[in-house]
């Protein structure tokens, strides 16, 4: 299956697209099991696993549910890093999915609170935390595979290639709530919104096969054949390049926290604090989800042609400029001006992130480069996964009031315009 070391699948485009194309589909199967989580957070979780609260500190224990599967990410980057940079790219991508599609069928039957009480949360929490460590190798094994398959100069469109993954999890996620909300509250609420969670088994299946079919990196192969491989890579990251971590972290925090501040928060915000329809909320992260991916694609091709740490410099900007007048939209409690929100904040997301991937494996050299790229993006997510949580928070502290969470999304646009501004740096510096 794979191709002779003396013939570099680099440099064939097609190759590259193929191995890239393969990495976005079980990538996309993997963020449907996580987002969906996140839109039960905001729907379901918060009613049916935490029904002693009132209903805002329901949300709270439903967020901070959410926010638990971050922060077992940094364990799965370890875990799947160093089998990753150890054994090969593709058993840690085949491992990785097949871990979360069983944990995410699991919550599709694991019973409420009013049938085993508190075990329903806890038991919860618990499938949280699997679905965090398969995550935490996930995302940065499919793009370590696709940029060491790229030819250098198509790097950065390829890896927003695979970025399409997370447009199409959220089309596939929210359109199966779409679905299941449309059925009557007392069904949808009995059994409805199981059924996106136990899809995941037959998208298991699919994955796994897509999985199999990947070659395994060019690079690491030629690091494993030279015998340059890392005995504890995570260590050696640490030791070795601590600053390019910390821009990586940096890089990471607006990809990771915006995208579920928006996806996750907002629409919880937009339904239970301003009052709108709960299918309007769900249908605008639709929208939003094909704007997306049309973002995405752009960014790479920016990416190709500024460098990728100029364009996530860009995004955090663009950020940090629209955060409060996305609030000041949904505030409004107008139907369009609400979905129109969600565009334009997720837009400005995904320009920093559509490009991330390029960024993030530029700062590591092949031996430690899934490790690297595992370390920066889920320590990242261990404070952006609870952005939704911090920013439900602060509307308690404000009264009900925007500015706290738009401050929130603005602060981490900077921090993610200040990587790109250190990764651009450090990438025409080889030695910073």
């Amino acid at each position: 299956m794979d191709a002779p070391l003396d013939e570099d699948p680099r440099t064939s485009l097609s190759r590259a697209r193929k191995v890239a194309f393969a990495a976005l589909a079980g990538t996309a199967m993997e963020w449907y099991d996580y987002y969906l989580f996140g839109l039960a957070a905001a729907l379901v979780f918060n009613r049916l696993y935490f029904t002693t609260l009132d209903p805002r500190a329901a949300s709270l224990a439903a967020f901070a549910t959410f926010g638990v599967g971050f922060v077992a990410r940094p364990l799965g980057a370890v875990l799947f890093g160093s089998i990753g940079d150890r054994v090969g790219r593709r058993p840690a991508l085949i491992l990785s999915v097949a871990l979360i599609g069983v944990a995410t069928a699991c919550m599709g039957v694991l019973p409420d609170f009013t049938a085993i009480g508190i075990a329903a949360p806890v038991f919860l929490v618990l499938l949280r935390l699997v679905q965090g460590v398969a995550v935490g190798g996930e995302w940065s094994g499919a793009m370590t595979i696709a940029v060491e398959h790229a030819p250098p100069e198509h790097r950065s469109r390829l890896a927003s290639l695979v970025q399409l993954s997370s447009p199409v999890a959220t089309l596939l996620s929210s359109g199966a709530f779409t679905l299941v909300l449309m059925l009557p509250p007392e069904s949808f609420d009995a059994w409805g919104w199981r059924l996106p969670f136990l899809a995941a088994l037959p998208m298991l299946g699919v994955a796994v096969f897509m999985r199999i079919r990947i070659d395994e990196s060019p690079e690491f192969r030629e690091v494993a054949r030279e015998g340059a491989r890392t005995r504890v890579p995570f260590a050696a990251v640490f030791r070795r390049a601590p600053g390019r971590l910390g821009i990586a972290i940096l890089i990471s925090m607006l990809g990771v926290g915006g995208f579920y501040f928006m996806n996750t928060f907002l629409v919880n915000f937009g339904a239970n604090e301003r009052g709108f329809d709960r299918q309007l909320m769900v249908n605008a992260t639709l929208v939003a989800a094909v704007v997306q991916a049309g973002v995405t694609l752009w960014s790479g091709r920016l990416a190709e042609r500024f460098g990728p740490g100029r364009v996530t410099l860009w995004g955090g900007l663009a950020t940090a400029v629209v955060a409060f007048p996305v609030f000041w939209l949904v505030d409004s409690q107008q139907p369009a001006a609400a979905v129109l929100a969600v565009c334009l904040g997720l837009s400005a997301v995904i320009l920093a992130y559509g490009t991330a991937g390029s960024a993030l494996a530029g700062l590591f050299p092949t031996e430690l480069r899934y490790s690297g790229v595992s370390l920066g993006y889920n320590l990242a997510a261990v404070v952006g996964g609870f952005l939704p949580l911090a920013a439900q928070a602060s509307l308690g502290a404000s009264g009900g009031a925007s500015w706290g969470p738009a401050a929130l999304f603005a602060l981490f646009g900077l921090a993610t315009a200040l990587g790109g501004a250190l990764a651009h740096r450090v990438s025409r510096s080889p030695d910073a």
